[in-house]
């Protein structure tokens, strides 16, 4: 208990909680925009008629996400984190204007684009600033924080965003958000200027980045078209998105991850595999509880929010935990999603007790927590200074693919197996296949723990 006081006040001292505040309030605005476009989108398209382009919102951005992260990780390491994130708010304030204003679907898709830029390269420059204005033993705490952010948004950012649509104009939920992330740039502004600077040792020159960064995005973006359009066509597309996406991973991720070579390697691999696994599960949970257990689609979505609080339980409770390797924390935490995942198996069928459906995610949702914060704190533990936005843009990067990857094959299994009526067909051995894909995750770390130990 006096560990997790001294953490809380770690944050909130004098020097520290000015920059704390303006932490969480810019996470939570990003995770306002995030909640809320889901909701508002189907006016958005409708009234901009553009129901064709209805992904395209969330695949630009994800893309654009992918080249905001490389540069912010490049820029972080060269000049310090200073200038990457004083651009990147702006740039998203800018975003969020330019969507509110949008007449036609193109301009909204250039509004995600900016968007997406700058909330890439503002997740890793805060990464870095983390790891210059928090002591290390702190930073678990620091990170539990960042988790809690997303609380709020998931639990009123839908019903917000709908009240805001049906009553006003979708166009606030774009624009009501803009001054606010004035005021978090503010609150930034103090202590990025003591501390985020350039220092120590000029980091080298990494050749090829920017263009293996295009080939992310657009790799990203063809995977996931393939993986929505089956085709023999979208088949070429996917494998030629592929063959893009091989090397540009391997400029872009430390040696050895695919690997799953111990240290930075293994972490980075984790956060892919952690990701791809809980969010290809939880795609399929809205449909299956609304096609085969008849959940009308706003109770469909509650067990969505009940992992996002899972998520913060997670998070904040690795902040507390000195005793354990981070590997070890992270293996924990990918047994829990293994052991959630499980759950829905048994859950999603007709014949299964639906309501273990939010047991089961909500302990799912604790898995991530544990582990997307662990596999952080890890990372920057690890890491030189000069390499810190390489490899925080790293992980950011391993997250985006893994979640293309195996959303888009989850796709395709679903598609495979099952049918609209039944999705249970496929969706049940999707999921044992992500079960074992959990316990390989959790055998790779308990390994890697060990080879630290040894």
């Amino acid at each position: 208990m006096a560990t997790a006081e001294k953490s809380r006040s770690a944050l909130w001292n004098p020097q520290r909680r000015t920059f704390t505040g303006g932490l969480i309030l810019v996470i939570t605005l990003v995770a306002f925009e995030a909640m809320g476009l889901g909701t508002a989108l189907p006016t958005i398209v409708a009234e901009l008629d553009a129901q064709r382009w209805y992904s395209w919102p969330f695949t630009v951005f994800l893309a654009a996400s992918a080249i905001g992260t490389v540069i912010g990780g490049r820029q972080s390491d060269r000049r310090g984190p200073a200038l990457p994130l004083l651009l990147a708010l702006p740039t998203f304030a800018v975003g969020l204007v330019i969507a509110a204003a949008a007449p036609n679907i193109l301009v909204l898709l250039a509004a995600r684009v900016l968007q997406g830029l700058g909330g890439g390269v503002l997740i890793v420059a805060l990464y870095v600033m983390i790891a210059r204005v928090y002591p290390e033993e702190h930073r678990p705490a620091a990170f539990g924080a960042l988790s809690s952010a997303w609380v709020v948004p998931a639990l009123v950012g839908p019903v917000i965003a709908g009240l805001l649509t049906e009553h006003a104009s979708w166009r606030w939920v774009f624009l009501g958000l803009a001054p606010l992330v004035c005021i978090g740039t503010a609150m930034l502004i103090p202590t990025v200027r003591r501390f985020g600077a350039r220092s120590g040792e000029p980091s080298p020159l990494r050749r090829g980045l920017p263009l293996a960064a295009l080939g992310a995005a657009g790799g990203v973006v063809a995977l996931s078209f393939a993986a929505q359009n089956l085709s023999w066509s979208s088949l070429v597309l996917g494998l030629v998105a592929i063959a893009v996406l091989v090397p540009s991973i391997r400029l872009l991720l430390p040696k050895g991850t695919l690997l799953a070579r111990s240290g930075l390697p293994v972490m980075v691999l984790a956060r892919g595999l952690l990701a791809g696994l809980f969010f290809t599960a939880q795609a399929f949970v809205p449909l299956t509880l609304s096609v085969v257990h008849h959940y009308s689609p706003t109770a469909a979505g509650v067990p969505l929010t009940v992992g996002s609080l899972g998520w913060t339980v997670g998070a904040l409770w690795q902040s507390r935990q000195r005793k354990f390797r981070r590997e070890y924390l992270v293996a924990t935490g990918s047994l829990l999603v293994g052991a959630g995942i499980a759950g829905l198996s048994l859950a999603l069928p007709e014949w299964g007790p639906h309501w273990l459906v939010f047991a089961c995610w909500f302990v799912a949702g604790t898995g991530m927590g544990i582990g997307v914060a662990s596999t952080a704190v890890r990372v920057l533990a690890l890491s030189a200074e000069h390499e810190r936005g390489f490899n925080s843009a790293a992980l950011q990067i391993s997250d985006m693919l893994g979640q293309a990857a195996l959303v888009g094959l989850g796709g395709v299994v679903v598609s495979a197996l099952a049918t609209p009526t039944a999705p249970t067909r496929g969706v049940v051995p999707l999921d044992l296949a992500l079960l074992v894909g959990a316990l390989l995750a959790a055998w790779l770390l308990i390994r890697a723990g060990r080879d630290q130990t040894s």
